[in-house]
């Protein structure tokens, strides 16, 4: 596959998730910096795809407020991430989705690039730490949605046993900071702003 120019990728964002390790909050919408979490992933995916959209499935007003087309799981049960990629290839208008968490202001400013230029043979790339992979950022082709939703249909939840059932390549960060995520107050304590 020819690596996805910035136009032809849709950056979605998941914030479809319960929070429950957060208390049942909107992640999302906690404070971060001079705005939010979900404010600060934005102005670092944004320069790096053609198209925003947002991974939502309760209190959509006020995810409405960011102006950025809602989409929500298109499965009752929630299945997690795998759900809201799912709902992104469905509707998107463009070939190729990278998927990024609501609570990871940090992320890489390269991620769309790198992750493009592993997707060669595969239809998916995920990133990776020293820890292993952190598949909920990858960069996924639309011809996927059909083993995906496959996949739910057989309540497969595990987004790193579907990525590399795909054959996907992984690419390294070093820095694993930029990747961290905010899964708890004790996590979110911990995470600082950085400079884009």
């Amino acid at each position: 596959m020819t690596p996805p120019q910035r136009e032809a990728i849709t950056g979605l964002v998941l914030c479809g998730g319960r929070g429950s390790r957060m208390g049942g909050v909107e992640k999302a919408l906690l404070p971060f910096g001079d705005g939010t979490l979900l404010s600060a992933v934005l102005a670092r995916l944004e320069p790096q795809v053609g198209t925003l959209v947002l991974n939502a499935n309760r209190a959509f007003d006020r995810y409405a407020a960011f102006g950025l087309p809602l989409w929500a799981d298109e499965t009752a049960d929630l299945p997690g991430p795998l759900g809201g990629w799912l709902a992104a290839l469905n509707r998107m208008p463009t070939d190729w989705l990278l998927s990024v968490p609501c609570d990871a202001p940090n992320l890489p400013t390269d991620l769309a690039r790198r992750l493009a230029a592993a997707c060669g043979a595969a239809p998916i790339a995920i990133a990776a730490t020293a820890d292993g992979p952190q598949p909920v950022f990858a960069l996924l082709h639309r011809s996927l949605a059909g083993p995906l939703a496959a996949a739910l249909a057989r309540h497969e939840r595990g987004v790193a046993r579907f990525a590399l059932a795909q054959g996907a390549a992984m690419v390294i960060f070093e820095d694993a900071g930029a990747l961290a995520d905010a899964d708890t107050p004790a996590d979110l304590e911990r995470l600082r702003p950085v400079g884009r």
